[in-house]
């Protein structure tokens, strides 16, 4: 995970919710990316992953308050070579796990009672329309916990590609419709066994962050943006004016190479005057554009006066060449 989008992550992090359904929209979001329910006749558990510690303990937090839960924290590394830990929250117990899921309507309605359900005869609920057609803030909130479980956001500086990864088409297609509700195209592809979010181009991801409320990371992905823009603007003015100068090179020589030409044939003097004056103007200054000559020319010419004469220089050293 890039450095940008890690403090992009740690931000939203240490902005707890401001409205009960805005956390709870978090966690379904969250808990939709990338939970886990380990459900047998021995033990029922939620199980929650993520990289960041910040978020972690923004995991534990939001528990700790709306669900008075206490979370088991455990690390671990999933691969060999892995650097970054993986932190893992346990939400331990039938009562407590199935409370957690049916409050973030994930479990419909079952006969009996809750304490002698039997996995088979519980129904999990696969796509809610509650986050799609919800109020705005809640929207944003399933955002906010949707980028904090799954997303990744490109360094500015050198490419502009936000992307949230979903486990399966319904979750990825929930996002994808949250965010055209806000006016941010998104497009959706499949990665191996994920269904990737994706969001390009520098407006639209500067307004996903706006949406998230990551104040902070908007300031500095302006910043950012603004900087490289103007680098690529003076980039291109650079080019374009070391193009302008090399053509401008380019057709000098090829003047003065058609003036020496007319000198050893037939010799400057039989030119007419306004063209001896443009011949012996290019010989003198080979260097100068067209408005520098027509400016030392006596009396002054103009840019399209001095072109002209000079065209018909190369006409007349083109008409020599084809005599020879």
């Amino acid at each position: 995970m890039s450095s940008f989008s890690r403090r992009v992550k740690n931000e939203l992090a240490r902005n707890a919710p401001e409205q009960q359904c805005c956390a709870l929209a978090e966690l379904r979001a969250f808990t939709r990316m990338c939970g886990k329910l380990v459900l047998n006749s021995k033990t029922t558990r939620i199980v929650l992953d993520t990289e960041n510690a910040s978020v972690a303990r923004h995991l534990f937090s939001l528990f700790k308050v709306y669900f008075e839960l206490t979370p088991e924290i455990a690390t671990c590394k999933k691969k060999r070579f892995r650097r970054n830990s993986t932190f893992l929250l346990y939400i331990n117990g039938r009562n407590e796990s199935l409370a957690v899921l049916r409050r973030l309507g994930f479990i419909g309605s079952f006969e009996g009672n809750e304490e002698e359900a039997a996995p088979e005869r519980i129904e999990l609920v696969r796509l809610s329309e509650m986050e799609e057609h919800g109020s705005k803030c809640c929207r944003r909130a399933y955002l906010r916990g949707a980028f904090m479980s799954a997303g990744s956001l490109n360094n500015p500086e050198t490419s502009y590609h936000m992307e949230i990864v979903a486990p399966c088409p319904e979750y990825a297609g929930l996002v994808e419709k949250i965010l055209r509700s806000f006016g941010v195209e998104a497009r959706t592809f499949s990665r191996k066994k994920s269904y990737v979010v994706y969001i390009k181009g520098a407006e639209e991801i500067g307004e996903f962050l706006r949406l998230l409320a990551a104040h902070n990371s908007v300031m500095e992905f302006e910043n950012v943006r603004v900087v490289k823009g103007m680098r690529n603007r003076i980039n291109r003015l650079v080019n374009c004016e070391t193009a302008n100068l090399t053509k401008t090179v380019v057709a000098s020589q090829e003047q003065v190479d058609n003036i020496r030409l007319i000198e050893r044939i037939t010799g400057l003097e039989k030119l007419p005057p306004s063209l001896r004056q443009a011949a012996r103007l290019r010989l003198r200054f080979p260097e100068a554009t067209l408005k520098e000559l027509g400016n030392i020319a006596t009396p002054p010419l103009s840019k399209s006066s001095v072109n002209h004469r000079l065209r018909r220089i190369n006409d007349l050293a083109r008409e020599i060449k084809e005599g020879l």
